[in-house]
C-alpha cells in the first residue's frame, strides 16, 4: 500500500479523439503517469484516491464536437461522477480519510485545487458504490424529476421511455411505490424481462417493434 510521499504510477483514461457513433475502446487511450502522494507547495486543496467511477449517458454527449458547448478535449482526461477518499488536505473544510464525491477526473489519483465543489458523503451505512447511481446523479434526477416536476398522484399511470437505463429504472420503482401504474419501452427481450421480472413494472413493451408509440399505449393501458 503506498504511503504519502511514495511516488506511485497513476493509471488514467484519456479521451483520444472526437466520437461519431458508439465509443469504441479505441476512442481512448489507457495510460499511466507517475505522481508523488504529496499536495503541491502552496496548494489549497486536497489529493484524492479515486474509488469509484460513473459511466453515465450524459459523457456521450461531450464526447462530440459541439461549439459554444461543454466537451471533452482530445487528448486530456476524462471526467465524470465518482467518489474518492482524502489522502492529504489543505483545505479547511475536508480532512485526510473524508470521502467525497461529485465530478472527478478518471484518474487513480488526483490534485483538486476546488475541492468545494466536491460533496463530503455523510452517510457510509451503505456501500460508497451507491453514490454512483441510486444516490448519485441517476438517483438525483429520478427522485426529483418524478417527484418534483411531474407531481405524481396514487392511482395515476405513468410511463417511462428508455426504461432500463440508470434513471427510467428508478423513475419506474418510484412510481410503484407512489402506487402508481407503470409502463415502460426498452430496446430488448433482456430488457423487458429485467424491467417487469425485477424492477416491478406493470407492462413493457419493445420500441422497436412499435410503429405508433400512442397507439401502444393505449393498447397497454386498455387491458386494464
Amino acid at each position: 500500500m503506498a504511503n504519502l510521499g511514495d511516488e506511485v504510477k497513476n493509471k488514467q483514461v484519456i479521451f483520444r479523439d472526437f466520437v461519431s457513433g458508439f465509443p469504441q475502446e479505441s476512442d481512448f487511450i489507457f495510460s499511466s503517469s507517475s505522481i508523488r502522494l504529496k499536495l503541491p507547495e502552496g496548494s489549497n486543496g486536497v489529493l484524492l484516491k479515486t474509488l469509484y467511477l460513473s459511466c453515465d449517458p450524459f459523457m456521450r454527449m461531450l464526447m462530440e464536437s459541439r461549439p459554444a458547448a461543454i466537451s471533452y478535449s482530445p487528448g486530456s482526461l476524462l471526467f465524470g461522477f465518482g467518489v474518492a477518499r482524502v489522502l492529504e488536505s489543505a483545505h479547511s473544510n475536508f480532512k485526510e480519510g473524508d470521502l467525497l464525491w461529485g465530478m472527478l477526473k478518471w484518474e487513480e489519483y488526483s490534485v483538486v485545487e476546488e475541492p468545494e465543489k466536491l460533496f463530503k458523503i455523510q452517510h457510509t451505512d451503505v456501500p460508497l458504490s451507491y453514490y454512483t447511481g441510486i444516490l448519485g446523479m441517476p438517483g438525483i434526477t429520478a427522485y426529483f424529476g418524478f417527484h418534483d416536476i411531474c407531481s405524481p398522484k396514487k392511482g395515476e399511470y405513468v410511463f417511462v421511455s428508455a426504461a432500463s437505463g440508470a434513471v427510467g429504472q428508478l423513475v419506474g420503482q418510484l412510481a410503484k411505490l407512489m402506487g402508481c401504474y407503470v409502463v415502460g419501452s426498452a430496446g430488448s427481450r433482456e430488457k423487458i424481462e429485467l424491467l417487469k421480472n425485477k424492477f416491478g413494472f406493470d407492462e413493457v413493451f419493445n420500441y422497436k417493434e412499435e410503429r405508433d408509440l400512442n397507439a401502444a399505449l393505449k393498447r397497454l393501458v386498455s387491458l386494464l
